[in-house]
Protein backbone atom coordinates (compact mmCIF):
# COMPACT_ATOMS: atom_id res chain seq x y z
CA UNK A 1 0.00 0.00 0.00
CA UNK A 2 1.47 3.33 -1.14
CA UNK A 3 1.00 6.48 0.75
CA UNK A 4 0.53 9.71 -0.99
CA UNK A 5 3.73 11.69 -1.13
CA UNK A 6 1.85 14.92 -0.40
CA UNK A 7 0.84 13.71 3.04
CA UNK A 8 4.35 12.95 4.16
CA UNK A 9 6.02 15.90 2.58
CA UNK A 10 6.65 18.93 4.79
CA UNK A 11 5.83 22.27 3.26
CA UNK A 12 8.93 23.91 2.00
CA UNK A 13 9.91 27.28 3.32
CA UNK A 14 10.24 29.79 0.63
CA UNK A 15 13.48 31.61 0.62
CA UNK A 16 13.08 35.12 2.06
CA UNK A 17 10.13 34.03 4.25
CA UNK A 18 10.86 33.66 7.95
CA UNK A 19 8.84 32.48 10.92
CA UNK A 20 7.00 35.25 12.77
CA UNK A 21 7.45 35.87 16.52
CA UNK A 22 7.90 38.80 18.87
CA UNK A 23 10.65 41.22 18.26
CA UNK A 24 12.63 42.66 21.12
CA UNK A 25 10.86 46.03 20.74
CA UNK A 26 7.42 44.41 20.82
CA UNK A 27 8.36 42.43 23.92
CA UNK A 28 9.66 45.55 25.72
CA UNK A 29 6.53 47.48 24.77
CA UNK A 30 4.36 44.66 26.15
CA UNK A 31 6.32 44.65 29.44
CA UNK A 32 5.96 48.45 29.79
CA UNK A 33 2.17 48.35 29.18
CA UNK A 34 1.64 45.47 31.61
CA UNK A 35 3.87 47.22 34.18
CA UNK A 36 1.79 50.42 33.97
CA UNK A 37 -1.46 48.47 34.32
CA UNK A 38 -0.16 46.50 37.31
CA UNK A 39 1.11 49.63 39.06
CA UNK A 40 -2.32 51.29 38.61
CA UNK A 41 -4.04 48.21 40.06
CA UNK A 42 -1.56 48.09 42.93
CA UNK A 43 -2.28 51.73 43.71
CA UNK A 44 -6.01 50.94 43.92
CA UNK A 45 -5.32 48.03 46.29
CA UNK A 46 -3.08 50.17 48.51
CA UNK A 47 -5.72 52.92 48.68
CA UNK A 48 -8.41 50.38 49.56
CA UNK A 49 -6.21 48.85 52.24
CA UNK A 50 -5.41 52.21 53.82
CA UNK A 51 -9.10 53.17 53.80
CA UNK A 52 -10.14 49.87 55.38
CA UNK A 53 -9.31 51.30 58.84
CA UNK A 54 -11.88 54.09 58.37
CA UNK A 55 -14.95 51.88 58.94
CA UNK A 56 -13.50 50.83 62.30
CA UNK A 57 -13.00 54.48 63.29
CA UNK A 58 -16.52 55.33 62.07
CA UNK A 59 -18.04 52.46 64.06
CA UNK A 60 -16.17 53.61 67.16
CA UNK A 61 -17.42 57.18 66.63
CA UNK A 62 -20.98 55.86 66.35
CA UNK A 63 -20.63 53.78 69.54
CA UNK A 64 -19.32 56.82 71.45
CA UNK A 65 -22.08 59.08 70.10
CA UNK A 66 -24.80 56.55 70.98
CA UNK A 67 -23.40 56.15 74.49
CA UNK A 68 -23.22 59.89 75.17
CA UNK A 69 -26.65 60.51 73.63
CA UNK A 70 -28.19 57.78 75.79
CA UNK A 71 -26.54 59.28 78.88
CA UNK A 72 -28.03 62.72 78.13
CA UNK A 73 -31.49 61.37 77.24
CA UNK A 74 -31.71 59.49 80.55
CA UNK A 75 -31.38 62.72 82.57
CA UNK A 76 -34.48 64.42 84.02
CA UNK A 77 -36.16 67.16 81.96
CA UNK A 78 -37.85 69.49 84.46
CA UNK A 79 -38.85 73.15 84.61
CA UNK A 80 -37.01 73.49 87.91
CA UNK A 81 -33.63 72.38 89.15
CA UNK A 82 -34.23 68.77 90.29
CA UNK A 83 -33.38 69.67 93.92
CA UNK A 84 -35.98 72.51 93.90
CA UNK A 85 -38.88 71.70 96.29
CA UNK A 86 -41.34 72.48 93.45
CA UNK A 87 -39.55 70.31 90.88
CA UNK A 88 -42.29 67.65 90.72
CA UNK A 89 -45.27 69.99 90.79
CA UNK A 90 -44.28 73.07 88.74
CA UNK A 91 -46.18 73.32 85.45
CA UNK A 92 -43.84 75.99 84.09
CA UNK A 93 -40.68 77.92 85.01
CA UNK A 94 -42.71 80.47 87.01
CA UNK A 95 -43.63 77.74 89.51
CA UNK A 96 -39.97 77.14 90.42
CA UNK A 97 -37.88 78.59 93.20
CA UNK A 98 -34.84 77.93 90.99
CA UNK A 99 -35.71 77.49 87.30
CA UNK A 100 -33.64 75.18 85.13
CA UNK A 101 -31.42 77.08 82.69
CA UNK A 102 -29.67 75.94 79.53
CA UNK A 103 -26.14 74.77 80.40
CA UNK A 104 -24.65 73.74 83.75
CA UNK A 105 -25.86 75.55 86.85
CA UNK A 106 -23.18 76.75 89.26
CA UNK A 107 -20.35 74.26 89.72
CA UNK A 108 -22.14 71.35 88.00
CA UNK A 109 -20.01 69.08 85.83
CA UNK A 110 -20.37 65.66 84.32
CA UNK A 111 -18.11 63.93 86.85
CA UNK A 112 -17.62 66.44 89.70
CA UNK A 113 -19.04 66.67 93.21
CA UNK A 114 -22.08 68.45 91.75
CA UNK A 115 -22.92 66.23 88.76
CA UNK A 116 -25.22 67.19 85.89
CA UNK A 117 -28.80 66.54 86.99
CA UNK A 118 -30.82 67.69 83.95
CA UNK A 119 -30.72 67.32 80.16
CA UNK A 120 -30.09 71.07 79.83
CA UNK A 121 -26.85 70.81 81.83
CA UNK A 122 -25.12 69.02 78.95
CA UNK A 123 -25.44 71.98 76.59
CA UNK A 124 -21.89 73.03 75.65
CA UNK A 125 -20.28 69.95 77.23
CA UNK A 126 -17.20 68.57 75.46
CA UNK A 127 -14.44 66.10 76.21
CA UNK A 128 -11.18 65.28 74.48
CA UNK A 129 -10.37 61.66 75.19
CA UNK A 130 -13.47 59.66 76.08
CA UNK A 131 -14.22 58.97 79.73
CA UNK A 132 -17.09 57.20 81.43
CA UNK A 133 -19.60 58.82 83.79
CA UNK A 134 -17.18 58.44 86.71
CA UNK A 135 -14.44 60.34 84.85
CA UNK A 136 -12.32 57.25 84.21
CA UNK A 137 -10.64 57.36 80.79
CA UNK A 138 -11.78 54.58 78.45
CA UNK A 139 -8.75 52.67 77.17
CA UNK A 140 -8.05 53.14 73.47
CA UNK A 141 -10.30 56.18 73.06
CA UNK A 142 -7.85 58.96 73.90
CA UNK A 143 -7.75 60.04 70.23
CA UNK A 144 -11.49 60.73 70.08
CA UNK A 145 -13.39 63.85 71.14
CA UNK A 146 -17.09 64.46 71.77
CA UNK A 147 -19.29 67.51 72.26
CA UNK A 148 -22.98 68.00 73.09
CA UNK A 149 -25.41 70.73 72.05
CA UNK A 150 -28.92 70.94 73.53
CA UNK A 151 -31.53 73.31 72.14
CA UNK A 152 -35.26 73.90 72.43
CA UNK A 153 -37.04 72.38 69.45
CA UNK A 154 -40.52 71.94 68.03
CA UNK A 155 -41.26 68.28 67.49
CA UNK A 156 -44.40 67.45 65.50
CA UNK A 157 -47.30 68.17 67.86
CA UNK A 158 -45.12 68.85 70.91
CA UNK A 159 -45.22 72.55 71.74
CA UNK A 160 -42.06 74.66 71.88
CA UNK A 161 -40.32 74.40 75.24
CA UNK A 162 -41.64 70.89 75.74
CA UNK A 163 -38.99 69.22 73.55
CA UNK A 164 -35.22 69.45 73.34
CA UNK A 165 -33.02 68.46 70.41
CA UNK A 166 -29.74 66.87 71.52
CA UNK A 167 -26.84 66.79 69.06
CA UNK A 168 -23.74 64.76 69.88
CA UNK A 169 -20.69 65.33 67.67
CA UNK A 170 -17.78 62.88 67.75
CA UNK A 171 -14.50 63.18 65.86
CA UNK A 172 -11.89 60.50 65.46
CA UNK A 173 -8.12 60.34 65.83
CA UNK A 174 -6.14 63.04 64.06
CA UNK A 175 -9.06 65.46 64.12
CA UNK A 176 -10.22 68.05 66.63
CA UNK A 177 -13.53 69.66 67.55
CA UNK A 178 -12.19 72.89 66.04
CA UNK A 179 -11.31 71.31 62.67
CA UNK A 180 -14.27 69.05 61.94
CA UNK A 181 -13.02 67.29 58.81
CA UNK A 182 -14.96 64.05 59.31
CA UNK A 183 -17.32 64.38 62.28
CA UNK A 184 -20.12 62.04 63.14
CA UNK A 185 -23.27 63.78 64.37
CA UNK A 186 -26.05 61.94 66.11
CA UNK A 187 -29.30 63.63 67.13
CA UNK A 188 -32.00 62.69 69.57
CA UNK A 189 -34.99 64.38 71.17
CA UNK A 190 -36.13 64.53 74.77
CA UNK A 191 -39.69 65.56 75.59
CA UNK A 192 -41.51 66.46 78.74
CA UNK A 193 -44.02 63.60 78.81
CA UNK A 194 -45.91 64.68 81.92
CA UNK A 195 -46.63 68.17 83.20
CA UNK A 196 -43.12 67.98 84.60
CA UNK A 197 -41.22 64.73 84.11
CA UNK A 198 -38.43 63.99 86.57
CA UNK A 199 -37.62 60.54 85.09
Amino acid sequence: MKRSASILRMPALHTGQRERGLTLIELLLFIVVVGIALSAMLKVFVTATLASADPMIRRQQLAIAESVLREVELMPFTWCEPNDPNATTAANAAGCTQAEAMGPTGAESRTGLAPFDNVNDYNGFSMVGISDITGTAVAGLSGYAASVAVEVANLDTVAGGEALKITVTVVGPGDTLVKLANPLRLQGWRTRYAPNAVD
